[in-house]
C-alpha cells in the first residue's frame, strides 16, 4: 500500500536540515586551511565567484528536481528515463558507503577529544597524543594493527545517534535535531569566536593571515607561466570547496527538497541555505585564525610555522593552542569539539537520509526497518575506519570519492538537465513558486557549471596520473580508491535493476497543471 509522503512541519526546518547538512567538519578545518594556503583574503574572490557560478546553480537545480517530482534521486532520474536511474543511485551510494563510513570516524574522534578536553590528555605534546597514543598509526595502509577500541566505540555511538534522529519521520526526527542543533552550533561557534579575539596574538593572526590579501595568488593571467599555473589552481581549489560544502552531488538536497510543501520559494531557500552555509565558514574562520594566531605569539613562531591542515588543524594545533590558554582551558576544548561533534553529525544524519529517502521511494520499504538496517550495515562499514590504518585508508578514500564522484554527479546531473531536459522547464517550476531565477541560469547549467566541473575532473586526473597521492602504494590507491569508487558503484548498480513496484514512478503533480519534465 503507497503510504502519502511526510512533509516538512515548516519551511524553517526544512532551512535548518538543509543548512546543517551543508555545514561540515570541512566548513571549520577545510576552508580555513584553504584560505590560508591561497592568498588570506584575496581567496574570498574566487570562492564567492564559485558560489555565484557553481554553487547556486546547482543547489537550484536540485531543490527544483525534489520538489517538482516529490521524490529521491533515484526516482527523480527514473522518470526523466530508465537511463538515468544508474545516477539517481550513484549519489546516495556515494554519501552513504563511500563518505558516511569514514565521516562517523571522525565525528568519533571529535567524541573521544570531547571527553579527553576535561583533563587536557593530550599532554604537552598533541602530535605524538594524536599520531601514537590516539590513533595508534600503523606505519601503511597494509597493516591493520587491530581495532582501537576508544574510536570504536565512539564511531557506534554516532550510528546510535544517527539511528535515533532518522528513525522517526522527517518532522519528529531530521526537523527536530535540526531545530535543536542549528542554533546551538551557531551559539557555541559565536563563542568560540569572540574568546578566541580576547587572547592575545589572536587579532594579529586573523588580520595579517585571513583579512590581508595576496592578489598575486589569484592572478592567473600573470605573466609568469609557474604564477599562471599556481593561481588557476587556487580557482580550482575555490571550486571544489563550494561543491563539497554545499552537499551536492549527494542526492541530499533532492530528498530534502521532495519533502516540502507545494508552495514554497526554492529560489530564496536556496540563496539562504547557501549564504549561511558560506558566512558560516568565513565566520568560523575568525576562530580558527584567531587561535593560530595567539598560539604562535605564546610560542614565538610563525603563523606558518604554527598552522598545518587537514584533520590535524583539529586534533593537533588546537589542543596545543587549548593547552596555551591562560584560563578554562578544558571548558574551552570541551566547547569547541562540542560544535565539531553538531556539525559532524548534522551533516552524518543528511548522508543516512538521502540512502533512506531512496530505498523507500523505489521498495515502498517501511522506514524504521531501513534505517536500523542502514545504521547497523554502516557501523559494520566503517569497522575498518576504526582500525590502526585508518587514517591512511580515510585519507585515500576521501581523496578518490570527493574528487571523483561527487564531481562526476554533479557533473551528469548538470549535462542530463541542460541538455536533455532543458533548464528552462525547471526554471519556471521554481519561478512559480516565488523569487524568480534569471535567465541566464540556463546558460550556467548548460555550459559554465559543467565546464568547471569537468575541469575540476581532468585536474584530478592529471594530478593523481602524474604522482601517487601523497606518495601511497599504487596498489593501495588502486584498492582503496579505485576500489572503493567501483564497489559504489556496483551497489548504485544493484539497486538499479531492481524493478520498481507497480505505480511507483507514477506522479502526477498537485501543484499547477504542467506536465511532468519528459
Amino acid at each position: 500500500m503507497h503510504k502519502s509522503r511526510s512533509l516538512w512541519q515548516s519551511n524553517l526546518g526544512f532551512l535548518m536540515a538543509a543548512i546543517g547538512s551543508a555545514i561540515g567538519l570541512g566548513n571549520i578545518w577545510r576552508f580555513s586551511y584553504m584560505a590560508h594556503e591561497h592568498g588570506g583574503g584575496a581567496f574570498l574572490v574566487p570562492y564567492l565567484v564559485a558560489l555565484a557560478v557553481a554553487g547556486i546553480p546547482i543547489i537550484l537545480l536540485e531543490y527544483g528536481l525534489g520538489h517538482r517530482e516529490k521524490g529521491s534521486s533515484p526516482m527523480v532520474f527514473a522518470r526523466l528515463s530508465p537511463r538515468f536511474e544508474l545516477l539517481g543511485w550513484w549519489m546516495p551510494v556515494v554519501a552513504m558507503f563511500g563518505i558516511m563510513l569514514y565521516y562517523s570516524v571522525v565525528i568519533g574522534w571529535c567524541v573521544n577529544y570531547f571527553f579527553h578536553s576535561f583533563t587536557l590528555a593530550w599532554g604537552s605534546d598533541p602530535q605524538t597524543f594524536f599520531f601514537n597514543d590516539f590513533l595508534q598509526l600503523s606505519s601503511s595502509p597494509a597493516e591493520f594493527g587491530g581495532f582501537r577500541l576508544p574510536i570504536l566505540l565512539a564511531t557506534a555511538l554516532v550510528w546510535f545517534s544517527c539511528w535515533f534522529i532518522c528513525y522517526r519521520d522527517i518532522r519528529h526526527g531530521i526537523e527536530v535535531a535540526a531545530k535543536i542543533f542549528m542554533p546551538l552550533l551557531l551559539l557555541l561557534t559565536a563563542v568560540i569566536v569572540f574568546w578566541t579575539l580576547q587572547l592575545d596574538g589572536a587579532w594579529e593572526g586573523i588580520r595579517d593571515n585571513y583579512l590581508s590579501a595576496d592578489w598575486h595568488k589569484i592572478n592567473f593571467l600573470a605573466a609568469d607561466p609557474e604564477a599562471r599555473a599556481a593561481a588557476a589552481r587556487v580557482w580550482v581549489a575555490a571550486f571544489g570547496q563550494i561543491f563539497f560544502t554545499l552537499s551536492l552531488g549527494f542526492g541530499i538536497m533532492i530528498a530534502y527538497a521532495s519533502y516540502l510543501p507545494a508552495k514554497t520559494n526554492l529560489a530564496r531557500n536556496a540563496l539562504i541555505t547557501a549564504a549561511v552555509n558560506c558566512g558560516y565558514s568565513v565566520f568560523a574562520g575568525l576562530a580558527v585564525f584567531g587561535i593560530v594566531g595567539f598560539m604562535a605569539f605564546s610560542q614565538g613562531v610563525t603563523f606558518d610555522e604554527a598552522i598545518v591542515g587537514g584533520p590535524q588543524l583539529a586534533f593537533v594545533v588546537y589542543p596545543q593552542a587549548i593547552s596555551l590558554l591562560p584560563d578554562f582551558n578544558s571548558l574551552f576544548g570541551a566547547l569547541f569539539f562540542l560544535v565539531l561533534i553538531i556539525a559532524g553529525l548534522t551533516s552524518g544524519v543528511s548522508l543516512v537520509e538521502a540512502f533512506t529517502c531512496a530505498l523507500t521511494d523505489k521498495f515502498n520499504w517501511r522506514r524504521k526497518k531501513v534505517v536500523t538496517a542502514l545504521c547497523l550495515l554502516g557501523i559494520t562499514g566503517s569497522l575498518i575506519f576504526t582500525s590502526r590504518a585508518g587514517l591512511y585508508l580515510l585519507d585515500i578514500t576521501d581523496h578518490f570519492i570527493t574528487n571523483y564522484g561527487l564531481v562526476l554527479g554533479g557533473l551528469l546531473q548538470c549535462l542530463i538537465i541542460g541538455w536533455y531536459v532543458g533548464p528552462e522547464k525547471l526554471r519556471q517550476h521554481i519561478n512559480k513558486l516565488g523569487s524568480k531565477v534569471p535567465q541566464i541560469w540556463n546558460f550556467f547549467i548548460r555550459y559554465l557549471t559543467p565546464l568547471v566541473l569537468l575541469i575540476l575532473l581532468l585536474v584530478a586526473i592529471r594530478g593523481d596520473l602524474a604522482d601517487n597521492y601523497e606518495g601511497y602504494a599504487t596498489i593501495h590507491l588502486l584498492l582503496y580508491g579505485v576500489g572503493w569508487l567501483i564497489f559504489c558503484l556496483l551497489i548504485a548498480y544493484f539497486f538499479t535493476r531492481q524493478p520498481w513496484l507497480a505505480a511507483r514512478l507514477k506522479h502526477k503533480h498537485r501543484y499547477g497543471d504542467d506536465d511532468l519534465l519528459v
